[in-house]
């Protein structure tokens, strides 16, 4: 199974942000031991640093995001995405961008803290919570 998770995510886990951390940390743990194929869009990584670089530090925030990308596998972001994502018309234009990227790579699911912000329809945008109870059916 594959998934690509925003950037809320990241942060949940990475900054240890106490209401949030659970689920994402077993997201984390289930990408480290293969149970999921584990994406971060490119560009997300850029504004995880400069957000985790304000409350770790440099030096913590770099090891943090090293590690998170031995867990989750960068996905490219394109010319084309960007695009693609502008004519969404999204109000969060962050999220038409996850969106787009998630759809170029076919992931069964993004994984958001935020799915209001996804002006989607769509059925592959699901909470922490949502995915697990997904993920706990399917085994």
């Amino acid at each position: 199974m594959k998934v690509l998770i925003d950037s809320n995510i990241a942060l949940n886990k990475l900054l240890k942000q106490p209401e949030f951390f659970a689920g994402s940390n077993t997201i984390f743990n289930l990408a480290e031991i293969g149970q999921i194929t584990g994406y971060i869009s490119a560009s997300a990584v850029t504004d995880i640093y400069y957000i985790a670089r304000k409350s770790l530090g440099k030096t913590a925030a770099l090891k943090a995001i090293k590690k998170m990308l031995q867990v989750f596998q960068p996905a490219t972001v394109t010319g084309d995405d960007i695009y693609k994502a502008l004519e969404l018309e999204w109000d969060d234009f962050e999220d038409s961008v996850q969106f787009i990227v998630g759809e170029s790579l076919s992931v069964d699911y993004i994984i958001t803290r935020n799915t209001k912000d996804f002006s989607s329809d769509s059925n592959i945008i699901v909470t922490p919570e949502q995915f697990l109870e997904i993920i706990t059916n399917h085994s």
